[in-house]
């Protein structure tokens, strides 16, 4: 009578294949056939096992030859053709490696699926799966030969698998200095796997290949990086040395000028944004470079934004950079001014003309430090020091819609005003010498002093254009007059034409009047400084100022 024996068998993936083998104990050639088959069975086994232990070794020494000189630029393309690789060595069906991005969330940047499987997705939102998640912050490997095998607390992991048909999983952390910066995972859709000590050894080894890697990758692309911002802020420096004034620093002694210094020294120090008022042509920009080279930030250039020389359609990308084909006619991508700016100072001149659609975003950048370029859904984050200066009215522009109120508000952080020529007279003879040495040698004219009828034509002109308009017109009389002594024929900006001058010339009379009154006497009760509601010495300075002198 024959015995019926179960035998179990194993498929090359592990899995079990019952088997029924009837045995007749009087037959010495069924016995015979038995022992047979099951030494078939686990010849096979082993056999597999070993083709398999061989592919994958094989697999491992192609990754370490073809990355162990790899230049950056191929690492990419690489890390894909070795997760195939991989996939064919391990019989798996997908397999993914993601990086941590700067909020630390996982984003698989590089994956592979077998046609007609699910590849993994692009980001893995943080919380979506938690127990995988804090394992692999904890460094720790994940492997799952079936979803029931999952914990308990891997509830959302499991029902992850399972909606997808994901047999088998195995999750790899891999560090870089220390730290986990990224994963490298497996997953099998047809077969159930089994991850035995050694292929879990190979695969922390195949991690470690692409970790290295990319470790190079990131460090050749962060050379890279400063070594195109040196060379985009040498470029930058070069151009603004060959633009800049030639004014070295801010001239004069006068009470309002010695005001403005006095708030220059109190905010260059710190962070805070800065507002420069002045109408044009009292060097706003001046004082703007004084500030930056006072800052902490003076060993870097400072970067300048004419908001007024831009066209509206331009200026946005030219602020903020823009991405290759964020427009038509963007054939390549372009660093703004402000990620240029980054660690350093950026001047806004002329505020005021920035256009409406691109307020929002410059408020964006001044309350959190971050924006967009064109045509880029990546947020950029800089440090960078804002100092914006307008010749306009913005609380009129405000009022007609063209400002935005809260922008403003942002920006008056800290105001300082200009003052204009007209109001720092004392300070002209300072300012045309400092003009005439820079200007003289420059063409060839030899200056050694000033005819006092020009310097006193120039403070009774009202200089509607500033320093800017006095720089221009003594350029221009150089060119006219040569000699020594410098002169200027202001016939075109004579007094006739200034309202200053006027007041000046009213104020000059009034004075005469009342010492013609007293007598000339200038103290005591009945003294012209009494009547004129000054101090004595305050008399006698406007007097030598405005050249009055009691007749002989």
């Amino acid at each position: 009578m024959g015995v019926a024996v179960d035998v179990v068998g194993l498929r090359s993936d592990g899995s079990e294949i019952p088997l029924e083998i009837s045995l007749n104990p009087v037959s010495t050639e069924s016995e015979t056939l038995v022992v047979a088959n099951i030494r078939d069975v686990s010849e096979r086994q082993v056999t597999e096992k070993m083709r398999q232990e061989l592919a994958f070794e094989t697999t491992l020494s192609k990754l370490s030859a073809v990355f162990i000189n790899l230049s950056p630029e191929r690492v990419d393309g690489e890390i894909i053709k070795g997760l195939r690789l991989l996939g064919d060595a391990m019989n798996a069906d997908r397999g993914s490696l993601g990086e941590m991005d700067e909020s630390g969330t996982l984003v698989v940047s590089h994956s592979w699926a077998r046609p007609g499987f699910p590849p993994f997705p692009e980001r893995i939102i943080t919380n979506t799966m938690p127990w995988l998640e804090q394992q692999i912050l904890r460094g720790e490997v994940s492997f799952c030969e079936r979803p029931e095998d999952l914990p308990p607390e891997a509830g959302r992991e499991r029902a992850y698998m399972q909606s997808l048909g994901l047999k088998s999983s195995l999750v790899m952390p891999f560090h870089i200095g220390g730290k986990v910066t990224g994963v490298l995972s497996s997953g099998s859709f047809r077969n159930y796997q089994t991850w035995n000590a050694d292929i879990i050894a190979r695969f922390r080894m195949a991690a470690e290949i692409f970790a290295n890697a990319l470790a190079r990758k990131t460090a050749d692309s962060e050379i890279r990086k400063l070594r195109e911002q040196l060379i985009r802020e040498n470029i930058y420096l070069q151009k603004e040395i060959e633009l800049e004034h030639s004014h070295s620093a801010i001239i004069g002694n006068s009470l309002a000028i010695r005001t403005v210094l006095k708030k220059i020294e109190q905010v260059a120090a710190t962070p805070s944004v800065v507002l420069v008022l002045g109408e044009t042509g009292t060097g706003k920009e001046l004082v703007a470079r004084t500030i930056h080279n006072l800052s902490q930030c003076k060993g870097h250039p400072m970067v300048k934004v004419n908001c007024a020389a831009l066209p509206g359609s331009l200026i946005e990308s030219e602020l903020f950079g823009r991405e290759k084909g964020a427009f038509t006619g963007a054939l390549a991508q372009e660093v703004g001014r402000f990620e240029l700016a980054n660690g350093s100072t950026i001047f806004l001149d002329e505020i005021g003309e920035l256009p409406l659609e691109v307020q929002p975003k410059l408020l964006r950048v001044l309350q959190e430090g971050e924006f967009e370029r064109l045509g880029s859904p990546r947020t950029m984050h800089v440090a960078v020091r804002v100092i914006a200066a307008t010749s306009r009215d913005l609380d009129a522009m405000i009022k007609e819609g063209k400002f935005r109120e809260d922008l403003y508000y942002r920006l008056n952080v800290f105001p300082i005003s200009v003052p204009p020529l007209r109001e720092r007279l004392d300070d002209m003879a300072l300012l045309v010498r400092h003009i005439l040495n820079d200007l003289g040698p420059r063409m060839g004219r030899k200056i050694e002093g000033i005819r006092a009828s020009t310097l006193q034509a120039f403070q009774n002109y009202h200089w509607p254009g500033n320093i800017r308009e006095l720089r221009n017109v003594i350029e221009r009389n150089l060119i006219l007059h040569d000699g020594l002594y410098f002169q200027a024929d202001l016939s075109d900006l004579g007094p006739s034409k200034s309202p200053h001058g006027r007041l000046r010339v009213l104020e000059e009379e009034h004075i005469r009047e009342i010492l013609r009154l007293t007598n000339w006497r200038i103290r005591g009760e009945k003294g012209a400084a009494k009547i004129l509601g000054l101090k004595p010495t305050t008399l006698e300075a406007r007097m030598k100022k405005l050249g009055i002198q009691r007749p002989i």
